[in-house]
């Protein structure tokens, strides 16, 4: 399976008028902690813009699919991308894929978490990446009517973007589906898991 990047926190209604509440804001913009072996990385999630994709992302953290994976896609002032992959270049079994969310107006800002996908749009499934630097050529094309186009950005980073820029830097050459791409010390996702209270969809 090749995953491929083509080509080049909103608070919940609550009482009164527009109030919020704790409990709507963590609803609304659930934290995922990342613990890797080079440090943790905390990401929010945008329920309100992105709901399938970040729903679809919790699913995978709660059943663990992320514990053990590695980041097996580092492009310097890019992206790193994880999801399915161990160290050895194994796949873990994903669910079926989710519709694209391209058209939701986040943008592939420097720190943003979008979901990487194949050719066809509605093809993602577990993988997902960072982006290291402004890359609004993965947004969705302006002129696309039919959701078609672009990376379902879902979240950003909020802790631990020291992490992502040093993994950025790591030496390259190791075992994975991008030749040329994977650290070539592998960098583990030990543990992924949900920080906030974000009850199952």
């Amino acid at each position: 399976m090749s995953w491929k990047l083509a080509g080049i926190s909103l608070l919940g209604l609550a009482l009164g008028l527009g109030g919020s509440t704790p409990a709507a804001a963590a609803e609304n913009t659930p934290r995922v902690s990342l613990q890797t072996s080079m440090g943790e990385i905390v990401l929010e999630l945008d329920r309100e813009h992105a709901p399938a994709t970040v729903d679809n992302f919790l699913r995978y953290v709660r059943e663990k699919h992320y514990d053990g994976m590695v980041f097996y896609r580092v492009v310097p002032r890019f992206v790193i991308q994880a999801g399915s992959y161990d160290a050895q270049g194994n796949h873990r079994q994903t669910r079926d894929p989710i519709p694209l969310e391209a058209n939701n107006h986040l943008s592939n800002t420097r720190g943003s978490v979008a979901m990487a996908r194949q050719d066809e749009p509605n093809s993602a499934t577990a993988e997902f990446f960072i982006d290291l630097s402004d890359l609004k050529g993965l947004d969705q094309q302006a002129d696309d009517m039919e959701n078609k186009t672009g990376y379902a950005v879902f979240g950003h980073v909020v802790g631990g973007m020291d992490v992502v820029d040093a993994i950025a830097q790591v030496p390259l050459g190791g075992n994975g589906p991008f030749a040329g791409a994977a650290p070539t010390t592998p960098i583990v996702i030990q543990k992924a898991a949900i920080l906030d209270a974000a009850p199952p969809p």
